[in-house]
């Protein structure tokens, strides 16, 4: 039985995503200072992207085309920008736009926690009887 048509493993997906994402900016956060490193980013578009242009079909032709499968990390990936340079060492962390993107981060989060949390008080209602 699927509880929910699916919205509680959709919800699931979407919180590793905002964790994903969570870690990258963490990272890059902690290395703004290191020589030569380059910052990262969790990229949900560019995987869309190739959904779109290679097909939708269930069966893989090819390595590069999405699995059809539960691997939380078939919706996503984390790359590195490395066509931009801020800094004189290399590194291209700017902390402004890592903070901003990290209370952004932050708050979509806190959203996706929510609404998993109204799923499962719909759940205890229902199982308490309406009560």
């Amino acid at each position: 039985m699927d509880l929910f048509n699916g919205t509680i493993q959709s919800l699931e997906n979407t919180l590793n995503y905002a964790t994903a994402k969570h870690q990258a900016i963490s990272s890059n956060i902690s290395n703004v200072d290191t020589p030569n490193y380059h910052s990262k980013d969790v990229a949900f578009k560019h995987v869309l992207n190739d959904v779109l242009t290679n097909g939708t079909e269930a069966k893989r032709t090819q390595e590069k085309h999405l699995a059809f499968s539960n691997d939380k990390n078939s919706t996503y990936q984390t790359v590195a920008r490395n066509q931009t340079t801020f800094n004189h060492n290399g590194n291209n962390v700017d902390i402004d736009k890592e903070m901003a993107d990290l209370a952004k981060n932050q708050i979509y989060y806190q959203a996706l926690v929510d609404r998993i949390n109204g799923k499962f008080g719909d759940l205890q209602t229902v199982i308490r009887g309406g009560s």
